[in-house]
């Protein structure tokens, strides 16, 4: 008897297998940061594999999220006392992406429940984990929040509803802008399939960011050789000084 449930699990496993693929495809998969890097953009376009006809229903739906290193941030709140701003209560928050972006091919909330969303993290709000403020903290929410309102003004977080394009629940193509501050890393790269607001598939691989040439030749010497980087540094300001002081000297002269 054992043995025909044994028979009968190994029967049922293909049926578990997701129905729908995906296929991808990246413009680029590294992005060198230069001395004039200025941002760069990503194009990231697919297929979906399938075993069997479109299912009917709702039609298919893909969401493209994209997330840079996290780290823990500090948040200080600031009121004025005695006619100054002083520093008040400040939270750690956990973990923040120092750069998210999602695209979808619809608008956020009717492709995705908030029940997937809590499941997988994929809008901004979820991805940023703060686990607890001090008892006394009031609105320790807030601090989160003025994470992602800070990000979204410099252009690190962002969410672009409308702007997967899906031709025949079968291609789809966005692109991912990146802005020239970007900290290096393994970006996170994630792609969703959804029918009704569920996640039906999903698709994981990574973008290396990192930099080049002098770029990465300042970055290593300020972590190796703190000391020498700041000899470095000014020196390069006093010589920069004496220069510009000299070639007003030579200007007034003539």
């Amino acid at each position: 008897m054992f043995r025909w449930i044994a028979a009968l699990c190994l029967i049922c496993l293909p049926a578990l297998a997701a129905e729908e693929q995906v296929v991808l495809g990246l413009s680029q998969d590294r992005v060198s940061i230069t001395a004039n890097f200025d941002g760069s953009e990503i194009l990231v376009f697919g297929a979906i594999k399938r075993e069997a006809p479109i299912p009917e229903g709702p039609p298919l739906q893909v969401i493209v999220s994209v997330a840079g290193p996290s780290e823990p941030v500090t948040v200080r709140r600031k009121e004025r006392k005695f006619g100054i701003w002083v520093n008040t209560d400040s939270v750690l928050v956990d973990s923040a992406p120092s750069f998210y972006a999602v695209a979808t091919s619809a608008p956020f909330d009717d492709i995705l429940t908030d029940t997937e969303d809590l499941r997988y993290r994929v809008s901004i709000e979820r991805a940023i984990r703060s686990v607890g403020a001090a008892m006394h903290i009031r609105d320790a929410q807030a601090f989160a929040e003025a994470v992602v309102r800070i990000r979204e003004e410099e252009g690190l977080y962002s969410i672009r509803e409308d702007t997967v394009a899906v031709d025949e629940q079968t291609l789809f193509r966005t692109s991912i802008e990146m802005p020239a501050d970007l900290t290096e890393g393994d970006y996170r790269t994630r792609i969703f399939l959804t029918r009704g607001g569920e996640v039906v598939s999903q698709f994981e691989t990574t973008i290396d960011v990192r930099k080049v040439g002098l770029e990465r030749f300042l970055y290593n010497m300020s972590r190796q050789q703190p000391i020498w980087y700041g000899l470095m540094s000014l020196a390069i300001a006093i010589a920069a000084g004496w220069g510009a002081s000299t070639a007003f000297r030579l200007l007034r002269e003539n």
